[in-house]
């Protein structure tokens, strides 16, 4: 795996105005990605999961530049496109891609098969249709599509083929990274599977990069070569995939990975529950913004808000338990 990243983003921030009543006026501001700084490499998966609402879909649509962020770098090959107008990015929208949640939804109901995968060949190259009619046929055999189902609509196809249909289209214009946005979270779960282990045999034949968002952990596990977790916001853990699983370090992870089912009725889990809810992003706690519902929160926590900070070897943590020499406190047990 190329260690020089293909994708950084440093800081990003994205902010949405809140307003109402007769005049419009602003009633504040949600807090929907802060401060938020991670590297993808060529070959890489990164896994980014966190609950419903923490800014997961929110990194990846500022990352494709479907929405524009607040503040922060996106810099792809070192070069950076988050300021970069509609025509200067059009050369940087053929390496990035996307895979969608809904499977159906983010196909054109109107359209064959064929001409939806067809796409954005035409829209970046100039090649004769019968190359492209072979070129489309191709990649209907990579995904696991029969080409004789070229000429049929979207809702002549199942769900798991649909999303396979998605991933045809987005491997079209040859990306280098796809942005997979809860790819399998409305598929049956025997269908997941097929569709993660096509997306593993995809990377390895195409040596494509991965941002991949969900919220189940036995997923981004099987996939992904490092996890970032997200609350609130703002990246709390981002380590390797098994040294994430093997230690988590910050108590929001460790409440996460709890909740795991493991196929053992025997085998019994000691499982941390949270209390309370999620706080209003538009209404962010003082300090941490874990401490309301962390059992191990002492009082740094509720004024102080710890730094993504390297607790262990390329192990990332926002936790004031984690950091070294502090006296008066004692790593978060397990």
């Amino acid at each position: 795996m190329n260690a020089a990243p293909l994708l950084s983003v440093s800081h990003l921030t994205k902010h949405y105005a809140v307003r109402g009543g007769f005049f419009g006026r602003s009633r504040g501001d949600v807090h929907a990605v802060d401060d938020v700084t991670f590297d993808i490499a060529a070959g890489e998966t990164l896994g980014l999961v966190g609950e419903s609402g923490c800014g997961k879909s929110t990194i990846a649509r500022t990352v494709l530049r479907l929405v524009e962020p607040t503040a922060g770098t996106i810099a792809w090959r070192g070069e950076p496109i988050e300021r970069l107008p509609g025509a200067a990015m059009r050369p940087y929208r053929r390496e990035l891609q996307a895979v969608f949640q809904d499977p159906y939804a983010s196909l054109n109901p109107r359209m064959r098969a064929a001409d939806i995968v067809a796409e954005p060949i035409r829209n970046f190259e100039t090649l004769a249709s019968g190359a492209i009619d072979e070129r489309v046929r191709v990649l209907f055999e990579h995904v696991g599509l029969r080409p004789d189902q070229m000429m049929r609509y979207p809702y002549e196809f199942s769900g798991g083929q649909r999303q396979r249909l998605g991933i045809a289209r987005a491997l079209a214009p040859n990306p280098s990274l796809i942005v997979c946005d809860e790819p399998v979270s409305a598929l049956d779960v025997s269908v997941q599977a097929q569709v993660i282990n096509l997306l593993v045999d995809l990377q390895q034949t195409f040596g494509l990069s991965y941002l991949f968002v969900a919220h189940d952990l036995a997923v981004v596990e099987h996939i992904s070569h490092r996890v970032a977790v997200m609350y609130l916001g703002r990246i709390v853990e981002l380590t390797s995939t098994r040294a994430l699983f093997d230690n988590p370090l910050h108590p929001y992870t460790e409440a996460l990975l709890s909740a795991v089912p493991v196929p053992d009725p025997a085998y019994r889990r000691k499982r941390l529950i949270l209390a309370g809810d999620v706080p209003s992003p538009m209404d962010l706690p003082a300090g941490c913004r874990f401490h309301t519902r962390c059992p191990y929160a002492f009082d740094r926590c509720r004024h102080e808000e710890p730094k993504l900070a390297e607790a262990a070897p390329a192990h990332f943590v926002a936790c004031h338990l984690r950091e070294p020499h502090l006296p008066g406190t004692t790593p978060a047990p397990h």
